[in-house]
C-alpha cells in the first residue's frame, strides 16, 4: 500500500476514540483520508480527533461527532454530518463493539445482553442504512465491518459478543450482494487478539464469570503483547483504498491472510466462497459418512 492511498477519500469511522478504532482513524489520516470519528465518551473523542489532526496534512479534514450508533436517529445524524463536512463520503468503517455480559446464559443479565446486540449488530445495520442512499447515488462506497473470534468459533460464557460478531459477518456477506451492481464492496475484518480495553473487562470479570480456559488464554494474551492494532488497521486501510475495488462479500483476516496479495485474485474471490462463513460437511474432513 503506498503512503497516500487514500488522498481524496472521505471516511466515518465509529467507535474511534479509542483501541482499534483510533489506531484505524489514525492509519487513515496517515493514507491522506479526511476522518470524521464517532464515540459516546466526549472527552476521549476530543482527544482522539486532536491526536488524528496531528498526523493529517492540510488538505485534509478531521471533525469528531458525539453519537450511539445503536439509536437510528443518531446513526442518521453521524453519516448527515459527514455529508455536510464532505463533498462526498467514500468508507465506512463500522468498529463500534462491546463485549457485554460475561458468564452463562441463563444468569448473564438480559437487558445487557440484549444491549449488546443493539451497539454490535444493530448499529452496524443503522450505519450501513444511513450511507447506503448516498453511497448508491454515487454508485460507489465501501464498508468495512469490524469482526472478531467470536465470528468463527464458540465463545462460551460471553454469547452476546460471539452471536453479534457471527451475525454481522453475515449480515456483510448478504448486503456486499444487495449493492453489488452499485460498485458498493462490503467487507468483515478480523483483526486478532488485541490487548484494549476489552481484554482488561474480559480479565476482570475473572475465571469464575469467563471460565478458567477462556481467562487463562486472556492472561498468556496480555504478557505475550497480543496482535498489534496496526495489523487491523492497514487491513482496514486496504479494504478502503481503490487497490481493493471489486472484492467484496469477504471476512478476511489481518493476521493470517495474505490481503496485500487479493488484487490479483479478484475473480476467483468473486467465483467462489472463500473467506465466508459456510457450513462444514463430513467429506470436507475427510470422513466417509
Amino acid at each position: 500500500m503506498t503512503l497516500d492511498c487514500l488522498r481524496g477519500r472521505t471516511a466515518v469511522i465509529t467507535g474511534a476514540s479509542r483501541g482499534l478504532g483510533l489506531a484505524i482513524a489514525c492509519a487513515y489520516a496517515r493514507a491522506g483520508a479526511s476522518v470524521l470519528l464517532c464515540g459516546r465518551d466526549v472527552e476521549a473523542l476530543e482527544q482522539a480527533r486532536d491526536q488524528v489532526v496531528r498526523l493529517s496534512n492540510p488538505g485534509q479534514s478531521v471533525g469528531a461527532v458525539v453519537a450511539d450508533v445503536s439509536v437510528r436517529a443518531d446513526a442518521e445524524r453521524l453519516i448527515s454530518s459527514a455529508l455536510r463536512m464532505f463533498p462526498q463520503l467514500h468508507i465506512l468503517v463500522n468498529n463500534a463493539g462491546v463485549y457485554g455480559p460475561m458468564g452463562p446464559i441463563e444468569d448473564v443479565d438480559w437487558a445487557a445482553w440484549a444491549r449488546a446486540i443493539d451497539i454490535n449488530l444493530m448499529g452496524s445495520v443503522l450505519m450501513c442504512r444511513a450511507v447506503l442512499p448516498h453511497f448508491k447515488a454515487n454508485r460507489y462506497g465501501k464498508i468495512v465491518q469490524l469482526s472478531g473470534g467470536g465470528a468463527t468459533n464458540p465463545l462460551p460464557r460471553i454469547s452476546a459478543y460471539a452471536a453479534s460478531k457471527a451475525a454481522i459477518v453475515r449480515f456483510a456477506e448478504t448486503l456486499a450482494e444487495e449493492v453489488r451492481e452499485y460498485n458498493i464492496d462490503v467487507n468483515a475484518v478480523a483483526p486478532g487478539a488485541l490487548n484494549t480495553r476489552m481484554l482488561d473487562e474480559l480479565l476482570a470479570a475473572g475465571p469464575d464469570k469467563v471460565g478458567k480456559h477462556l481467562y487463562n488464554r486472556a492472561v498468556e494474551q496480555r504478557e505475550r503483547g497480543g496482535t498489534p492494532l496496526e495489523k487491523g488497521a492497514a487491513l482496514s486501510v486496504f479494504l478502503g483504498s481503490a487497490a481493493s475495488d471489486g472484492i467484496t462479500g469477504k471476512l478476511i483476516s489481518a493476521v493470517w491472510d495474505e490481503w496485500e496479495t487479493l488484487p490479483a485474485h479478484r475473480e476467483d474471490l468473486a467465483s467462489s466462497d472463500v473467506y465466508t462463513l459456510r457450513r462444514i460437511l463430513p467429506r470436507d474432513r475427510g470422513l466417509d459418512w
